[in-house]
């Protein structure tokens, strides 16, 4: 294994010892803990994955899916644990970004030199 790769591997284990990560993994044992916002949950993440699917294959999204998405969202948003879990994802999200620009930055150098 090279040493980048064996950087990543430590990385990986970085993100999964910090706080973010802990938060979020907090956030979504509450919710897998508790059956109406699990099924929620489920039901949820089931109508974001068959939406990205036909997007991915090319195909059309109904307005008829694009509207029980959004009630679907509603729904979910309104429930205070999978609300805090989606807030602490986005948490997440923007730190894994923020580290991403920071391994890409050689790439963007790169391309950029005048």
């Amino acid at each position: 294994m090279s040493n980048v790769q064996q950087s990543a591997e430590q990385l990986a284990d970085a993100i999964r010892q910090s706080e973010e990560f802990s938060t979020l993994k907090e956030a979504y044992d509450a919710v897998m803990s508790d059956e109406i916002a699990k099924k929620m949950f489920d039901d949820f993440r089931n109508t974001q994955i068959e939406l990205q699917q036909k997007q991915m294959q090319g195909q059309e999204i109904s307005e008829e899916e694009v509207e029980q998405a959004r009630k679907v969202v509603e729904t979910v948003q309104q429930h205070e644990a999978i609300s805090k879990l989606m807030e602490e994802e986005q948490k997440v999200n923007e730190f894994i970004n923020s580290i991403s620009r920071t391994i890409t930055k050689p790439l963007e150098e790169l391309y950029n030199q005048q």
